[in-house]
């Protein structure tokens, strides 16, 4: 072999090694958040010693930052190829493809999952600071699939329709276990058929009751306890929000926090419960108002959506499980697809009566999933308009789909 060669070879074999251990590393981050993930448990994953590691990534917040670049290229790349298709329907729908693709690859094992972008903000500038401008561009990237926006309205309602697909799909790995690979064209063709015509019967209007969520708390000060800690966790991941961040966020001792709560991991269960009996107390509420099944529905998505959007939020995101003890996930998850049945049965009576499209309830259940969850990443969007403008623009791309021209008029 000359010298050429060997070069070749050798980069060949560097790169695979390399692939490697941030395949590793995106599973460890999966599993544990990107804070959670140490070199010794990579180096595991991939057959190695805790030294090879470092010989390709000296610090582990290095390997991180490479793991969550790689997931941004793949995003850019998935985008890229979208946006090759003529018009805003088909590239949404070749995103869509696209992604359930690589998902059933996954499954088959003939492809490695990249890292979830959850924990990216707990990551330290200037690295974090570089990430986020990334993530900025692929949500722009990803606006742009509708086209250039005539007016500021326009970039709104495009915005809201961005995030939502964005979520969607991020959202997928966490119920399409449920089904086999071979049916993974047939959920692809159903959640694309929400995407396109939205879930209210045709000449269903948006007049949602907004509903009163009155929570007795017994403890004083609790309440303001939890909704710091929901704040951070959601920023920063289960890990990344310490208990000496949150203490400060409330300009509390340590000490205040185990006034309240006896662990951390007792702090996540009861922002859980905080938030799962907020939208499990919004359901209820609907189901026992006058009108159509449409109009309890639109209710409860706009009543969730002001408490993401106001300062009564946020709830916790389903992400922050990233990092959690198995134990603990396995009963938030438990909690989490409740909540997501009893959507499917609201959807379920509505189209019995026909005030709801006769679309797949449990695929759109896991929509509204996505859309009431990451909300909160959209506070600061929303905080640029009217309260019932915002919340009007982000419900609408899944009850009246992602490309219907009558929204801005409504």
């Amino acid at each position: 072999m000359n010298a050429p060669d060997k070069i070749e070879s050798g980069t060949k074999r560097f790169q695979a090694k390399r692939d490697a251990i941030l395949a590793a590393a995106a599973d460890a981050i999966n599993e544990q958040s990107a804070k959670g993930m140490t070199f010794a448990d990579v180096a595991r994953r991939v057959g190695l010693n805790t030294t090879s590691v470092t010989y390709y990534f000296k610090r582990k917040e290095d390997l991180a930052a490479a793991a969550f670049e790689q997931t941004l290229d793949r995003l850019d790349a998935m985008l890229a190829e979208a946006a090759a298709y003529p018009d805003p329907e088909s590239r949404v729908r070749r995103y869509l493809t696209v992604n359930m693709e690589r998902l059933a690859r996954i499954r088959r094992g003939e492809e490695r999952d990249f890292a979830i972008l959850s924990d990216l903000r707990a990551m330290e500038d200037p690295v974090k600071r570089e990430l986020l401008e990334r993530w900025r561009g692929v949500f722009r990237k990803t606006r742009s699939l509708w086209g250039a926006p005539a007016n500021r309205n326009q970039t709104d309602l495009f915005g809201a329709r961005a995030h939502v697909l964005l979520e969607n799909t991020f959202w997928l790995p966490a119920w399409l276990t449920r089904y086999e690979v071979d049916e993974y064209p047939r959920v692809e063709a159903r959640l694309m058929d929400v995407f396109r015509h939205g879930i209210a019967a045709p000449g269903q209007a948006w007049t949602p009751e907004i509903f009163s969520l009155e929570h007795d708390e017994p403890e004083p000060g609790r309440e303001a306890f939890l909704l710091a800690a929901t704040r951070l966790i959601n920023e920063l991941g289960y890990r990344g929000a310490s208990v000496q961040k949150i203490a400060s966020e409330l300009n509390v001792t340590k000490g205040s926090f185990y006034h309240h709560l006896d662990a951390k991991d007792e702090l996540v269960i009861a922002c859980y419960k905080r938030s799962f009996d907020i939208i499990a107390d919004a359901q209820r509420l609907a189901e026992s108002h006058e009108g159509s099944h449409w109009q309890r529905l639109e209710s409860t998505i706009a009543t969730l959506l002001d408490v993401q959007f106001s300062e009564r939020g946020p709830l916790l995101r389903t992400t922050a499980l990233s990092g959690l003890p198995p134990r603990v996930r396995t009963t938030m998850i438990d909690r989490s697809n409740r909540i997501a049945r009893r959507f499917a049965g609201m959807l379920s009576d509505g189209i019995a009566e026909g005030s709801i499209r006769a679309i797949d309830p449990l695929v759109a259940s896991q929509a509204l999933m996505a859309l009431q969850n990451a909300a909160f990443d959209m506070r600061k969007w929303a905080s640029t308009m009217p309260r019932e403008q915002a919340i009007a623009y982000y419900a609408s791309t899944l009850a009246f789909g992602l490309f219907d021209d009558g929204v801005l008029g409504r």
